[in-house]
């Protein structure tokens, strides 16, 4: 036997993954200022989303928008966490993967905001959306 642990199978590696994701929400949201404030903004943009007089596609094109950024910025807290567990020291390299994961947050948060800025324009000045 190699000593590696059972596994789960079925429905209950199902509930176990599940439940998982849940412990890295919630870690997230706990430890991650960056993650609340994309919470708060995702909530409150639904919100407005939801009451704007845009097609059903395009507001599905924005809710994606900023479903991406959420997942990004997990991605990104799970590459600084990797990164200051294997390199407590500064290392250039442990430096440029954190900045490249901050970069791909930028570009979703860019996406999300040309969208927006989009959407706006299409609602003032009567554009087909």
């Amino acid at each position: 036997m190699n000593g590696k642990p059972y596994t789960k199978r079925g429905f209950a590696r199902i509930i176990s993954a599940f439940l998982y994701s849940i412990n890295g929400l919630c870690f997230a949201f706990k430890n991650e200022a960056s993650f609340r404030q994309e919470i708060f903004f995702f909530a409150v943009l639904s919100v407005i989303l939801f009451l704007l007089p845009l097609s059903i596609a395009f507001k599905c094109l924005l809710f994606v928008a900023h479903t991406i950024v959420l997942i990004v910025e997990l991605i990104n807290s799970s590459i600084e966490s990797i990164v200051d567990m294997t390199s407590p020291e500064y290392h250039v390299l442990a430096k440029h993967a954190k900045d490249l994961g901050s970069a791909a947050v930028l570009i979703s948060l860019i996406l999300a905001i040309v969208l927006w800025a989009s959407a706006i324009y299409f609602i003032f000045h009567g554009g087909n959306t």
